[in-house]
């Protein structure tokens, strides 16, 4: 009798197994097995499987009923486009290390797969499918939730997908889709979209009013946010950021019935928050940082929003705490250069009309730089008419006549005085006062010495204290050219957050048997020690709590961001080369001074006596490496001076992070304990693991706008729990 009741109970409440499945839907698939190239989660089958009391797991679900399947769910190990280091071109694929092989075919696939009518849920993640979506998808007469995501379908969305009246649920993130999204309006049932991480738009789609969830983040889209967002009732999660987005917020979008997320960061949105707007009781979270906003934050988003996060960083509001807000002109330039389409069809058409009159006056323009052009050139020939004399650099001395028409760095014109963010202007400076700042090159102010130069310290005429590296080069080079290398690109070598070049001198001898020519720079000075300095001297690391240690490390990621912009690579980021002025700003030292090419690797200013990375062929991502460490030793503020001392700490670090909060703060620095927002001080160990990935896997190092991206949203939550007594996280 027990055995007859368990019976009973499989029966009634197991409707997986209450028939068994069709010998049709059991061929198809067999057939889908072969199609994927028998991926790992199917292996186990065979003709023996009975399909409809599989046992369910994350990877695979396969629910019957009346003899037909009506849920599949397929999730493999293949890579998708998001997780590959280089962007995916259309042309490598198929890619057999990513995708499926040559043979595979969409159509083929999805013609077998329609075949399935009673199927009401269809997922097929990370399966390694490429080609296009065949519109023949609309077989699915039954379906409520299709999820393709992270696969390398490309090609547009077909507009049958619209004819799928049943549909709750449509997930194609992660693939390579371009073009505009159909017309969706007509879904009625929608409620769940998810198109991120496609070639998708640029204008905001037409969308079903029963949506609960938008997820467009990272596509294609330039337009305008959609006035219609008004009528979705239902809306609770909108995530528009990391797109092009253009145009005023609008403020109905807060204050929609049922939103509780909204993310519309990384865009190009510009103009003013309106003063009164008002945000909906359940927003717990808002993201618009990184646009083009200008005005004041509305007291919702601002001091009344304790009981939701807020990141605003990277705009231009005027009324608020946050440290990373850019000047209003900034936004304002910026917005005037992203102008609707139609817009700038109206002043194509402006122009076009007054082409005439700019063509006249440019003609005149040009005509005049002409003859400007001609009078400096005669002036500066007048100038560069002089002669050498006696000069004296590492105990050796040059008497030599220079050729006609070569400058020995006494008479050259002061150029490139402008004045950067507080920085000292650039100056050309003569070789008499170089002499002067070193007191004729006295070895009492020798700080360094190398196999190709020395570094002096000095004193300018004005007082300020600098450093002085003097180069001498072995290859000749035209003095014309090295000047102007100079002034054109060394000269923008000036930044808050590097030791920055504030001049330089060049003296060039025609015929010395082993230097040709002799360049000084000149840098500023930072007297208060490195980051090394302060993290192993008691007294002074305890003024490194928390909040200055994360501004600090941001300040080296801005450092490396603008020598990456550059084109400067290759590094020697390390934490004692990492300078700290008396307000605790970061600067970054001895890192690489492009030097024009025929100077070649010999110049310490182009690397250094050692090579740091003798067989590195991706430079960049060594800087990247270098930053993790700095970080690693912020966290612990334990000393790093060898490999296997990185491996091992990134290991302890990675095991407190996935174990519990309480093991992370037994592995931390004890002088920053108390001070820190978890999710912020976990969201900076994560981007230090990310960092410190070995040499085989270097390529998935995050780029130095990602790091800056965590950070910046890592202070914001660090912000936020200070003012807020912890609402954000909490302390320990």
């Amino acid at each position: 009798m027990a055995s007859f009741y368990v019976w009973l109970i499989l029966v009634l409440f197991l409707p997986s197994s209450n028939a068994q499945l069709s010998p049709s839907e059991t061929r198809i698939l067999f057939q889908i097995q072969q199609f994927l190239e028998f991926p790992q989660v199917l292996q186990g089958w065979n003709n023996w499987t009975n399909f409809c009391f599989l046992p369910q797991s994350p990877s695979l679900v396969v629910i019957c009923s009346g003899n037909h399947i009506t849920e599949l769910t397929i999730v493999g190990n293949k890579t998708s486009p998001s997780k590959v280091s280089s962007k995916t071109s259309l042309k490598t694929l198929p890619n057999p290390q990513q995708t499926l092989s040559q043979k595979f075919s969409t159509d083929s696939f999805f013609t077998v797969l329609t075949k399935l009518s009673n199927l009401k849920k269809l997922s097929l993640v990370s399966l390694g499918l490429w080609g296009t979506l065949p519109s023949k998808v609309d077989r699915f007469n039954s379906l409520e939730v299709l999820n393709i995501s992270s696969n390398f379908i490309f090609g547009p969305i077909p507009s049958s997908i619209a004819n799928f009246k049943n549909l709750k649920s449509l997930v194609l993130a992660d693939n390579l889709f371009n073009g505009s999204v159909p017309d969706l309006k007509g879904l009625a049932n929608l409620e769940e979209i998810d198109l991120s991480g496609n070639f998708l738009g640029p204008k905001f789609p037409s969308l079903s009013y029963s949506l609960v969830s938008i997820n467009f983040r990272n596509m294609s889209l330039r337009s305008q946010i959609s006035p219609n967002l008004i009528k979705f009732i239902h809306l609770q999660v909108l995530d528009l950021s990391s797109n092009k987005l253009q145009g005023p917020i609008p403020s109905f979008l807060f204050s929609l019935p049922s939103i509780q997320y909204i993310n519309i960061g990384k865009n190009q949105l510009s103009g003013a928050l309106q003063s009164t707007l008002s945000c909906q009781e359940k927003l717990t979270f808002v993201d618009i940082s990184d646009n083009l906003l200008i005005g004041k934050l509305p007291s919702c988003l601002g001091s009344n929003s304790r009981n939701r996060t807020v990141i605003i960083m990277l705009n231009c509001f005027s009324n608020t705490t946050s440290k990373y807000q850019r000047p209003t002109s900034f936004c304002q330039k910026q917005a005037l250069a992203v102008d609707p389409p139609a817009v700038k069809r109206n002043k194509q058409q402006s122009s076009t009309i007054k082409l005439g009159l700019v063509l006249g006056i440019i003609g005149g323009v040009v005509a005049t730089i002409a003859v400007l052009g001609f009078l400096i050139l005669i002036m500066f020939r007048r100038l560069s008419k002089n002669r050498a004399k006696e000069y004296k650099c590492d105990s050796f001395v040059l008497e030599k006549k220079p050729a006609p028409g070569t400058a020995d760095g006494r008479h050259v014109p002061r150029t490139m005085r402008m004045v950067s963010l507080g920085l000292p202007p650039y100056n050309v400076f003569t070789l008499e006062e170089m002499e002067d700042a070193t007191n004729n090159f006295d070895a009492a102010n020798l700080v360094a010495e190398g196999t190709q130069g020395q570094v002096y310290k000095g004193w300018l005429r004005d007082g300020s204290m600098v450093l002085i590296k003097c180069v001498k080069l072995k290859q000749k080079d035209s003095h014309q050219n090295m000047q102007q290398h100079m002034e054109l690109v060394v000269s923008k070598l000036r930044h808050r957050h590097l030791v920055s070049v504030v001049g330089h001198c060049i003296v060039t001898y025609q015929d010395h048997p082993s230097t040709s020519t002799t360049i000084f720079i000149v840098l500023e000075n930072v007297p208060n020690g490195s980051l090394r300095d302060h993290l192993t001297d008691w007294r002074k690391k305890d003024l490194l709590k928390w909040p200055q240690r994360m501004s600090i490390t941001m300040s080296v990621a801005k450092g490396i961001q603008y020598l990456h912009t550059a084109g400067i690579t290759g590094n020697d980021i390390k934490i004692q080369n990492i300078l700290l002025d008396e307000s605790l700003t970061a600067k970054i030292s001895n890192y690489n001074i492009p030097l024009p090419s025929k100077i070649g690797s010999e110049s310490p200013l182009n690397g250094h006596d050692t090579p740091k990375h003798p067989s590195s062929t991706k430079p960049d991502e060594d800087d990247i490496f270098q930053l993790g460490v700095i970080l690693l030793e912020v966290i612990t503020g334990r000393q790093i001076n060898s490999q296997s001392e990185i491996h091992e700490l990134k290991l302890e670090l990675e095991m407190s992070l996935a174990e519990s909060p309480s093991k992370l703060r037994d592995f931390i620095d004890p002088s920053i304990r108390g001070t820190f927002a978890y999710e912020s001080l976990k969201t900076i160990a994560q981007i230090t693991l990310n960092c410190l990935q070995n040499e085989e896997e270097s390529s998935k190092r995050p780029s130095i706008e990602d790091i800056l991206w965590h950070m910046q949203y890592s202070l914001q939550v660090q912000e936020g729990w200070t003012t807020s007594s912890g609402n954000l996280s909490t302390k320990f």
